[in-house]
């Protein structure tokens, strides 16, 4: 099993409708490919940013490469996200589940 995690930012103001937009986008995409286990979006205010880590399970890499493509280490963003994301990494991290 294979985690699959993606860091970013929205002004405090705009957490519940990023929320609200990824539910409809990331995790209804996650969850709709084959091979994925499990979406789970985390959140967290800090200061003036609400925080999101997007944490998804796989069974492969092959999997995650029908969700995210050729280059599975590249984040997948949707239309709205420039207008929401005050910071977003550009790419995400892979893990090995071990237990």
């Amino acid at each position: 099993m294979i985690a699959r995690i993606w860091r970013g930012a929205v002004r405090i103001a705009d957490g519940d409708d990023y929320a609200e937009y990824m539910r409809g986008t990331g995790l209804a995409e996650y969850r709709s490919t084959p091979g994925n286990l499990s979406a789970l979006m985390l959140r967290r205010d800090v200061d003036d940013r609400t925080e999101f880590v997007m944490f998804t399970t796989w069974d492969s890499m092959d999997a995650i490469k029908a969700f995210a493509g050729d280059d599975p280490e590249r984040a997948v963003y949707y239309p709205e996200d420039d207008r929401f994301l005050l910071e977003r990494e550009p790419t995400v991290a892979h893990y090995e589940v071990a237990d």
